[in-house]
Formats: structure tokens, C-alpha cells, sequence
């Protein structure tokens, strides 16, 4: 036993596990309970909501820590905002932007004292970059750079919208909203000493629809609580306790009924696939089912939502390198982003029934664990040679997919952390969409789009298949050419979407930042990707 890990866990004559292996004096190991504990409390992990209000104040009267607002490049002279808080502080932001410290740059802010002649502390002037290409992740950006200028100070930050700029308020209070409630985000919640960010409590939306602010702000902080799953460690973040967090929102949500399979249950199912993953771990996988049934929804249409909740990925037999494995914990961000989704679609009271699924397990090496040369038996009947237990996801999603058909999903799409190929081919801003329907996956991307949850619809031609083709089975999971990954992957789950639209996003480099992305999305960890693009999506064909 190496150093430091808990004991294994142990199996009786029957085959079950036990609660714990023995110890060498013959009583029982306390290790792997020690090893679930950690601090703080599962309530402290939760984001703390920032309270959003729109305002119409003149700026001079706007009462607030900080008032911040946004300036294009070309800054030949300030106006709008600029120009008219700077009349108030008598020309003083004209001569900091004749010195150079104004700057309209990307990330460039400038922080000055009021002294009293505004009723906020100070202003934050922040820049938008190029006025030719401003969209709203510029906003975004700007005012997440607000929001962490401000980090030593919290409380309230107001944020000034400007009408001469060329997007529609209802847009830019959105981008604001999304850039300071995202921006704001501290993932070091089980730090116990130094110095930690004061959280904004209050945002002021200078001039924007109170409608659009207000929502986008329930949406944001829906989409950080995806992010507090995503952070968690794996000791602490079991399938189990993934299980017990959707349970959680099912009892805080209207029209909402939360179902959790336990591996008997799985079991039973026939889900062959899932449960092999499963059998290496002496953690219990959840099979998580959630119903969303509001009273006013459309009788022939609901949208499926299938996700991937590897809570700790080593591999397997196929095990991974050790370097950079503790973010594999992020496994789970599919899951994370479904679950989290629904519990926004619910509170905002969207008009469409939507069913989740989540398949959640870790994927580890033991005497137990599935191996390169098995065939499974997924629930559709097909059979599947294991090539790489390390593509344990697709796995996962197959049972799961074909669950949600059965259940009654008549539109689906699948969110999965699934290849490192998708990494390689677009980074960490774009997730790539693969469908059976190509208006579908065209409606899948137009939500993230709308929403800064960025896809790119990708090919998925018929001659893929053949590089699942396996000589044993139906299909194989993997294979051995380095070619076209995400893409054989895909053909692989389309093998189990069932009868109807389906499109698969691969959230492998968008879902969990191993760095900064120097936008809005600043901190490591999980971004909540997934979530803006859920609620849109489900609006928009909710009608």
C-alpha cells in the first residue's frame, strides 16, 4: 500500500464490497472515512449570489463602493459615460488618459477616488478594445475587470451602460451581469489561511432592462454553482454526493422529480456499459434522473439532456500519466453543467419539459476494473470491445443516451469533457458539436453563441464509422490511429441517440481551465460551461 492512500476496500465471499477493510490488529480501518472529510461545509462551498438591481440614477447619485464603466478604442474624446463623469471630477480622466494611465485596451483599467464629488467611493474606467470588434464577450471581459480591480473592496459595484455603443442594452446588461457575476468567482473555498477576495454583493446595472439584468444574473449564478461541482475534490464529490446536490435542487424547484439508480439498479437496467465502468470503483455510481415537468410545457416535445459525471478519471487499466491528473476530478463537468442547468430552467419557470440524465461514477484501476479485450453489453442490446478503458466516457453516455430515448426525450443533447483530441483542434474557447440533424446542431451552437458558452458544428460524416468498426463486437470504443478522435467518438454515441434529433458537445477544453483564459473566465478550475447554453437553448424551443 503506498504511502498516504487509504486501504482498499474488501469484498465478502459474495462478491459484495465492504464499508471497510480490516485493520492488522483485526478491527477496522477508520482510513477510508478520514479520507471522505474535508472542509468547509457543503453550504459554504456554494457561490455566494450577488443581488442584481437596475438603476436609472444620474451617475453623479448612484451610491455604490465602486462605478465602473467601459471605453472604446479609439478614445479620441471621451463621451457618454466617460464624458459626463468626467465633467463631475472636473476633467480629471481626460488628463489621466492624455498621461497614459486611461487606457481603452482589452484588461486595461484605471481606479480613481471620487473625494465626495460623486456619491460612489470611486470610479473604474475599464477598456473594450477595438469599437470594430466589440461583441459582448468585450463586455464580459470589462467587467470582469472591474470586478476584480475591485476585489480588495466588494460590496457594491455599479456598472454603467453606454447607448452610443453598437449592441442592444438588453445585450449589454446581460454581458455585464455575466462578466462580473462570472469575473467575481472564488474557487478557493477550502483555503484556511491568506488573504481572500471580498465578494461583490450587490450589482448595479446603470441603465439597463431590469428584466434581462435580473435573469442573466439567476443564470450566472446557476452556472457558478456547476463551477463549486466541478472544484470540488473527488474524495468529496462522489457520484453519491453529486446524487444527493441534484436531490437537493429537486427539493428547492417547482415541478421538479429527482430520481437516483444505485448500481443494483444499473444493473438491472441492463445498462452493461455503465456498470462496467463502474465495477473498478469501490465508490457507488448513481444512475441521476431529472424530471422537469411544468404545467404549461408542450405535450409532444422534451428535451433531453444527457451528462457526463466521471467524478475522478485515472483511466483505469489504461491508466493515464501522472502528471496533471488531479484535474481529471473535472471529469464531471458534463454532469455537473445538466444538473446545475436544470435547476435554472426550473427556477426560471421555462415552459418545457426536460428530462436529464447523468451517469455517475469514477473510473478506477483494481482487481474489479473492466480491461482492454472485454465486450459489454450496452441497454440497446449492441455489443462493445474495449480497445481503452481510458475512453471509459462514451461508455457512460451510451447507456445513457438510450435511456432517454426510453424515457421519452424527443430532442437530446449530450454534454461530455469526452476527448482530448477536441482540446487539440479548438482549445478552451470553442466546445465542438457533432448531430444527427444538422438544423439541430445548428440550434445547439445559435444558444451558445447567444450566450458566450461558444461551439463550433463539426462534421460527422458516415465514413467515420469505420473507425469503430471492431472484428469481435458491434463496435469498439477507441481506436489505435491517431485520427479523427472526437469525431470516432461522436460516431460512437450516435450509435446509441435513438430515433430522433441529437447532438453531442464535447466540452473537453471549454468545461475546466488548467490556466487563465485572460478573458472573464480568469480563475483555474470549472467555468460552468454549459449551463447559459442549456437555459437558452430550452427558451428557445420552448418558443
Amino acid at each position: 500500500m503506498a504511502r498516504g492512500q487509504p486501504l482498499a476496500l474488501g469484498r465478502d465471499a459474495a462478491g459484495a464490497r465492504d464499508t471497510a477493510s480490516p485493520d492488522a490488529s483485526g478491527g477496522v480501518s477508520p482510513w477510508p472515512e478520514l479520507s471522505r472529510r474535508v472542509q468547509p461545509t457543503r453550504s459554504d462551498r456554494l457561490a455566494a449570489a450577488v443581488q442584481i438591481e437596475v438603476t436609472n440614477e444620474p451617475l453623479a447619485e448612484v451610491a455604490a463602493q465602486s462605478l465602473a464603466f467601459a471605453v472604446p478604442d479609439p478614445m479620441d474624446q471621451l463621451s457618454g459615460p466617460a464624458g459626463e463623469i468626467d465633467g463631475v471630477l472636473g476633467g480629471q480622466l481626460a488628463k489621466l488618459s492624455a498621461a497614459g494611465d486611461l487606457r481603452a485596451e482589452p484588461n486595461a483599467v484605471c481606479v480613481v477616488h471620487t473625494n465626495g464629488r460623486l456619491a460612489a467611493d470611486r470610479v473604474v474606467v475599464c477598456g473594450l478594445g477595438k469599437l470594430e470588434r466589440l461583441d459582448s464577450d468585450s463586455l464580459r471581459d470589462a467587467a470582469a475587470a472591474a470586478a476584480r480591480a475591485v476585489a480588495k473592496i466588494g460590496g457594491t459595484l455599479a456598472f454603467v451602460l453606454d447607448p452610443s455603443l453598437p449592441l442592444p442594452l438588453d445585450e449589454q446588461a446581460r454581458a455585464v451581469v455575466d462578466g462580473v457575476v462570472l469575473g467575481s468567482y472564488d474557487p478557493g473555498r477550502w483555503k484556511t489561511s491568506g488573504s481572500r477576495p471580498k465578494p461583490i454583493e450587490r450589482l448595479l446595472v446603470v441603465g439597463g432592462d431590469a428584466a434581462a439584468a435580473e435573469r442573466a444574473g439567476r443564470i450566472a449564478e446557476w452556472a457558478n454553482r456547476a463551477r463549486d461541482l466541478a472544484n470540488r475534490p473527488p474524495n468529496d464529490l462522489t457520484p453519491e454526493a453529486l446524487a444527493a446536490r441534484a436531490e437537493e435542487i429537486g427539493g428547492e424547484v417547482e415541478h421538479m422529480k429527482v430520481e437516483t439508480v444505485d448500481r443494483k439498479g444499473i444493473e438491472k437496467l441492463g445498462m452493461g456499459a455503465f456498470a462496467a465502468v463502474a465495477q473498478g470503483s469501490d465508490v457507488e455510481p448513481r444512475l441521476i434522473v431529472m424530471r422537469y415537468d411544468p404545467p404549461s410545457a408542450h405535450e409532444n416535445v422534451t428535451l433531453g439532456l444527457v451528462g457526463k459525471a466521471i467524478t475522478f478519471d485515472t483511466g483505469g487499466i489504461s491508466l493515464k500519466p501522472g502528471l496533471g491528473m488531479e484535474e481529471m476530478k473535472g471529469d464531471m463537468c458534463g454532469g455537473g453543467a445538466v444538473i446545475e442547468g436544470m435547476g435554472a430552467l426550473a427556477e426560471l419557470g421555462v415552459p418545457l419539459k426536460t428530462l436529464a440524465v447523468v451517469t455517475a461514477t469514477e473510473n478506477m484501476p483494481s482487481g474489479h476494473a473492466f480491461r482492454p479485450g472485454d465486450i459489454l453489453t450496452a441497454a440497446n442490446g449492441k455489443t462493445i470491445e474495449i480497445v481503452n478503458t481510458d475512453a471509459e466516457g462514451r461508455l457512460v453516455l451510451a447507456d445513457g443516451l438510450w435511456y432517454a430515448r426510453e424515457q421519452g426525450a424527443t430532442h437530446v443533447v449530450d454534454f461530455a469533457t469526452l476527448t482530448g483530441a477536441m482540446t487539440v483542434a479548438l482549445g478552451d474557447i470553442y466546445a465542438g458539436v457533432y448531430a444527427n440533424d444538422t438544423d439541430w446542431g445548428e440550434r445547439v451552437v445559435a444558444a451558445g453563441e447567444a450566450t458566450g458558452d461558444h461551439a463550433w458544428l463539426l462534421p460527422l460524416h458516415r465514413r467515420y464509422r469505420r473507425y469503430v468498426d471492431s472484428t469481435f463486437a458491434d463496435l469498439k470504443n477507441s481506436s489505435t490511429m491517431r485520427q479523427a478522435g472526437s469525431a470516432l467518438a461522436a460516431e460512437f454515441l450516435k450509435e446509441f441517440a435513438g430515433d430522433g434529433p441529437w447532438a453531442h458537445v464535447d466540452i473537453a477544453g471549454t468545461a475546466f481551465l488548467p490556466r487563465s483564459r485572460g478573458d472573464y473566465l480568469t480563475q483555474p478550475g470549472g467555468t460552468g460551461y454549459g449551463v447559459r447554453l442549456i437555459v437558452e437553448l430550452a427558451s428557445r424551443l420552448a418558443g
